[in-house]
Formats: structure tokens, sequence, C-alpha cells
């Protein structure tokens, strides 16, 4: 029997294992499977006798995302395109009211983090999510992923240098990022490719995310003419059938694209010195239905 008590201990920490699940995983629907196989464990388990259930509904969590994680990987090496998280609205808003803590959770859930730590092990993922993202010190990651502290140790310093060594240096005041933003939306409708370009760093990239189901590079694209051409070549098809607002999308500004009553892009950009250094265009269908049009 389901007690109003284990109930109610459960919805209290779901933001908790939803927020580890999806920075294991990248994705919101594999994110949401992994939290209700979680809950079945719980209401299968003796409630009375658990007697730290925060620690004990993490430990679920973190393995079934561990035992997912490894086998949406060989699904994504065949993925048609350039492989990007699956978008989601993020406002941390007065439940997290410590700038600090919120700027460690917004980069924790950004499109540039997640991309590298696409290229961890499981394990190296867990242990850099658990302790970087959520702060666990290292005894409880070891007995949650049944390792002993000291492998956990090697596991977070090994984590932690790819992840520094992988992801590139952008500013991240959302305030300039939203300029930017604007700024190119500006120069995209009003058709000034020069604007455009002059927005663009001089080696930026662009990244698109289809899965090979709408219009996106299949490549990754670089340099400021290129990229900025074909945005250009974009806007002017699709800017003026696209109704846009911004949203906060893994902790940054974006622009939210709707035609027809469906979200049909995500635009967001990273940049820094001034400048857009990337661009994420994410397409997928599959992958925006967790935004709300």
């Amino acid at each position: 029997m389901v007690t109003e008590t284990a109930t109610d201990l459960f919805e209290e920490h779901r933001p908790l294992l939803t927020g580890v699940a999806y920075r294991m995983l990248g994705r919101a629907a594999d994110a949401e499977d992994v939290v209700q196989e979680a809950w079945l464990r719980w209401i299968a388990a003796d409630v009375q006798q658990v007697r730290e259930p925060r620690a004990y509904l993490v430990r679920v969590t973190t393995r079934l995302a561990v035992d997912r994680l490894r086998q949406v990987q060989a699904r994504r090496e065949a993925y048609v395109g350039p492989w990007l998280p699956e978008p989601v609205v993020t406002d941390f808003g007065s439940a997290v009211p410590d700038t600090a803590e919120r700027a460690v959770l917004a980069e924790s859930v950004s499109l540039a983090v997640l991309v590298v730590l696409e290229s961890l092990s499981p394990l190296e993922r867990a242990v850099f999510v658990l302790r970087e993202a959520f702060g666990f010190p290292y005894a409880e990651i070891a007995a949650t992923l049944d390792r002993t502290e000291s492998a956990v140790r090697q596991l977070a310093g090994r984590a932690r240098r790819h992840v520094d060594e992988g992801r590139p240096r952008y500013d991240v005041d959302p305030a300039e990022r939203r300029a930017l933003t604007e700024r190119f939306l500006e120069a995209a409708a009003g058709g000034d490719l020069a604007e455009l370009l002059a927005l663009l760093a001089p080696d930026v990239r662009l990244v698109g995310d289809s899965g090979g189901k709408s219009k996106s590079p299949l490549r990754v694209v670089e340099s400021a003419d290129k990229v900025g051409r074909f945005l250009f070549a974009v806007a002017r098809t699709e800017v003026a059938d696209h109704t846009y607002r911004f949203d906060e999308i893994n902790g940054a500004p974006a622009l939210v694209g709707v035609v027809d009553g469906r979200v049909d892009v995500v635009f967001q950009i990273e940049s820094a010195d001034g400048a857009i250094q990337c661009v994420y265009i994410m397409r997928n269908p599959d992958k925006l239905q967790a935004v709300p049009v």
C-alpha cells in the first residue's frame, strides 16, 4: 500500500531526482522514465525502514540513470548529424536564491557542459554530476555507486580535468547574451548581413541538431562568413513566419520560435569578448516537446 507519507517524501525529492537524471542523460524524456522507475522501486520498498530517504532515492535514481546511459549511448552513435541535449526550460526562481548556487546549477545544465559530459564514461558522469552540480560528499557518492571513496575521488579528478579541457571558455553574463541575441534577431529580420557578420567571432561555430528530421546543417559550420551566410539565408525564409519569445533554456537566455502552434526551433548563443562564439540551433521535433508553446 502506498502511504501518503511515502508519496510526500518522494515528491519532496522529485526536483532533485529529475535534476540528477537530466544531467546524466541530457534528455527530459529519458530523465522522466528514470524518475518513474525510481518511484516504482520506492513504493515497492519498505519505506518505514529507510532511514535516509534522500540518499536512498538519489542512489536508486543514479544507478538507473547509469544503466540507461549505457543503453542510449549506442543510439547516439547512429544519430543523424550533431547531437545536442534536449532543451529544457529552467527557472530556479526563489527555490535557489543564492547567486553562487544558481550559477553552479545553471552551468551544470548548460548546453556547452552537457555536450562535454557526453564524452565521459557513465560512472565519470555520475560522479561529476553528483559532486559538481549538487555538492554531494565523496563518501555519499561512493555509497551511491558502490565504489570506494578513493576510486570516486579518482573518477572525480579525471572527469573534472576532461570537462575543463573540453569546455570552451564563454562569458556567462545572461544580460550580454540576451542583448547579442536581440541584435542578431534584429539584423536577421532586417536583412542586414553586414550587421549579422559583425556580431560573430571570426572562428564562430554553429551546431545544428535536427536528427535529420528538419532543416539544419548535418555538420558543424565554422567561420564567421559561413555561419553568417547560413543564418542570413535561413532568416530570409523563416523569420517572418515565426513568432519569437525569450525563455531561460538550460540556464541561459534563448529564443524560442513558434510556428503554426508548435515550437519549431530553439536558438541559443554562447558569447565571449562581446562577440558570438557559438550558435546552437535545436530543431529535432522529438526534442522540442518539453518546451511549452
